[in-house]
């Protein structure tokens, strides 16, 4: 159940306090503690990465600036963090020695530094994920999946057997990836189509769930569908169009809805018996029209909102308004309870430095991190 009481989130940035602010049910910040988690949540429309802690009875809502950063990875066994930007994708590692030194002390837990930057051109970038130590990301422009090599802005690895040429075209607007066994196995695409921007006219039942292994279509029909999750074994999947969240039966080709929420549902992450949905306003704008959550529900809201996966029932909130009004991503970091994300140069970037370990032997004692 909801927590009646919802309280201000603290943000630390000066510069966009004014043109942000958030509230949560009191029981946000207890839950991450209670689970030893944060979150993380991209929104490509205000140009933010939110990194969500726990700081007390509330919740500290940081910013960190990218360019219309979406697609948010996290390899839990490597401490490797990947975030898929307008026209880039980075690669973050986590170094638990400089988050020690970091103020106030003895507060961060892990801090990501950045460690590869690789331009890709704005093939607008949606889900990514790590695949046996790789990165894969959906190519929405491109209507493909894809990897990156040191050579090319991107490496084409899979695309719909209905998309016959590979097109800076968003032929069908593949958007969702996911991962099984450390391989791509499902996607989803708003609509079977074979030309430019072709989905725009199926976008209120075009929606489809493909198996990247077969190229079969395993479900049809869906309005807006993203963010495809196999967890506890069971197949989720997000209509975003009518805010609703997910179960397919893939045997019979069809979903079914374990709650409707009051947005655009968009981005998913699951710890425990507990799922982490993303939910955007939407604009009233040509992509966005003509869906029945646009035309049903006037005030559409923005934030995180937490569900236990057991009853579908809504356990808590984190609601956002100003700026920010759009969500792509919601990624768990499981055992991280305040980390920090620094993408910008700067102390501590400018002073700390990863060296292989027989590098490392050469440098004093004193001056390596204990």
């Amino acid at each position: 159940m909801e927590s009646p009481n919802t309280q201000p989130s603290t943000d630390p940035l000066a510069d966009d306090r004014d043109a942000f602010t958030s509230n949560h049910t009191s029981n946000f910040p207890m839950l991450l503690r209670e689970l030893g988690i944060s979150l993380l949540v991209s929104t490509y429309q205000a140009g933010k990465l939110i990194v969500v802690r726990a700081e007390g009875d509330k919740l500290n809502t940081h910013f960190c600036r990218f360019r219309s950063p979406m697609g948010i990875a996290y390899d839990r066994p490597t401490g490797r963090l990947a975030i898929g930007a307008k026209h880039d994708v980075w690669q973050f590692h986590n170094q638990p020695d400089v988050a020690a030194k970091l103020d106030p002390p003895g507060v961060h837990d892990a801090v990501f530094l950045p460690r590869w930057r690789h331009y890709t051109g704005d093939i607008r970038i949606h889900e990514i994920d790590w695949c046996e130590g790789e990165i894969w990301a959906v190519n929405t422009r491109f209507s493909c999946l894809c990897t990156f090599d040191h050579e090319h802005s991107f490496v084409p690895r899979w695309r719909p057997r209905f998309v016959t040429a590979l097109a800076p075209q968003d032929r069908c607007h593949l958007n969702g990836m996911a991962v099984v066994d450390g391989r791509p196995k499902y996607v989803t695409c708003l609509a079977r189509t074979d030309t430019p921007g072709g989905w725009r006219a199926h976008k209120s039942d075009g929606g489809c769930l493909l198996d990247v292994e077969s190229d079969e279509v395993l479900l049809s029909g869906l309005c807006m569908p993203h963010s495809p999750r196999v967890y506890a074994g069971r197949h989720w999947v997000l209509e975003s169009g009518i805010g609703a969240v997910s179960v397919a039966d893939l045997q019979a080709g069809s979903v079914e809805t374990i709650t409707k929420l009051p947005g655009f549902t968009r981005g998913l992450d699951f710890f425990g018996r507990f799922a982490f949905v993303g939910l955007s306003q939407v604009r009233e704008s040509a992509t966005f029209s003509g869906i029945p959550l646009v035309d049903e529900l006037k005030e559409r809201t923005c934030g995180v909102w937490v569900l236990d996966i057991r009853t579908g029932q809504t356990v808590a909130f984190l609601r956002f308004e100003g700026i920010v009004q759009e969500i792509f991503a919601v990624q768990v970091l499981p055992d991280i309870r305040y980390p920090e994300v620094i993408n910008e140069p700067g102390d501590p970037l400018n002073s700390s430095f990863v060296l292989p370990d027989d590098a490392l032997a050469q440098v004093p004692q004193t001056m390596r991190a204990s």
